[in-house]
Formats: C-alpha cells, structure tokens, sequence
C-alpha cells in the first residue's frame, strides 16, 4: 500500500473511531467508555483482525502523536484561568505532588520485587507515573526499555483515569484539589484530560501536578537506582 494512502487511512480511521467513542462515552457516561479506552481497544482489535502492522498504523499515528506537543501546551490556558488559585494552595500542592511522586515509584518498586522481576523490566516500571517522553528517557538512562515504559504508561493513564472515580467515591475524596493533584501526579496526561472534563479548578491542579511530578520522578529516580541495584 501507498505510504500516503496508509497514513491518512490512519489518521481519518483514528479521528472516526474517536468521534464514536465519544459518542458513545456522552450517551454512556461510565468510566469504562472512556474515548480513550474504547477506542484503543478498537483499534487494536481492528489491527489484529485485519493484520494490518503496528508500523504500518503509525505512518499516520506518527502525525497524531506529534500533536502531543501542543495538546500539552495548551494545559497553560486553564493554569491561566486558575493561577490566583493555584498560587494560594501552592504548599498544599507540593505536597501532594511530593507525596504522589514518592507513591508512584515505591508501589512500582515494591511490586516488582513481590514479582520477582528482573532489573531491567524494574527500571522500565519505575516511570510508569509521569508523560511518556520523559518516562521513556528516564528508562533509557537508568538502563530500563524505553518502549515497555511507554505501555506501562499508558497502562498508569487509562487505569488511573478509569478506576479515579471508584477511588475518589471509596475515599470520600471531594476536594477539586486534592482530586486534581491525584490525577495529575498518578495518570499524567489521560488523568488530567479527565480532570478538565471535570472542572477546569481540577484541571488545572492535576496539570501542575502532572509537571511537577514528572521533575521530582526524573531526579527521585536515578538516585534512588544508584542505591538499590
């Protein structure tokens, strides 16, 4: 197939399948229709049924990815909107951040070692929790591989984003705040897109969180491989 021909089947294929997933999420407003659950799993499915090659697929995933960029820098227009909020709860939010750093690489830690897992899949876990082209050169420096901490990734964003209602219900967690800083701290990107869905206050709580967290993991992390393996 034409290269041209493959990359906008796959952009036009991926904004189709999209668009009805979010559909489907506005007419079923579960957390488990999440657009970017459901159409994932679409996708994949279609890809295995046809045979159609992930490398093939990303000829026009690629241009998608690429928009990454600007989608995150667009996350400062809500930061604008908040900042007089932002700056009065600042001490509470460090420490949530701090808090939610730490949590993200000791609970990946200590579950690889309950698992037994070898060193190099350990260091592919430990960035689970921050944006994936920093959780990829945070495992590339520590000797992890790249591309299984960008799975594991967005594994943390879709889990985090999904099971975040349950969580938040179970726990009587209602401040937008406190909401915002989980979010964004534990599920990167996917949680804070589901924070804004939710008020822009929690959006842009879990947009600094998501920042930040991403700077104390990308420091915590190779010292503490320094010392542990």
């Amino acid at each position: 197939m034409n290269e041209w021909l493959a990359g906008i089947l796959a952009i036009a294929g991926t904004i189709i399948v999209y668009v009805v997933a979010l559909k489907v999420y506005q007419r079923f407003h579960y957390p488990f229709t999440l657009p970017v659950l459901t159409g994932m799993i679409t996708i994949i499915s279609f890809l295995i049924l046809t045979g159609i090659s992930y490398d093939t697929y990303m000829i026009g995933g690629r241009w998608i990815e690429h928009l990454l960029g600007p989608a995150v820098v667009g996350l400062a227009f809500p930061l604008y909107n908040q900042r007089k909020m932002l700056k009065k709860y600042f001490s509470s939010i460090i420490t949530g951040v701090l808090a939610g750093a730490f949590a993200g690489v000791l609970s990946g830690y200590y579950f690889s070692l309950w698992a037994h897992l070898e060193e190099m899949v350990i260091a592919s876990i430990l960035p689970k929790s921050v944006t994936t082209p920093i959780a990829m050169d945070i495992a590339f420096m520590i000797d992890g591989l790249p591309p299984l901490t960008a799975v594991l990734v967005m594994v943390a964003g879709i889990g985090g984003a999904v099971l975040a209602p349950y969580i938040y219900k179970w726990f009587r967690i209602e401040h937008v705040l406190a909401r915002g800083v989980g979010a964004g701290s534990a599920s990167h990107g996917i949680g804070t897109a589901k924070a804004i869905e939710n008020s822009e206050m929690e959006g842009a709580a879990s947009s600094v969180a998501m920042t930040l967290s991403a700077v104390v993991v990308s420091m915590l992390i190779p010292l503490m491989t320094k010392l542990v393996f």
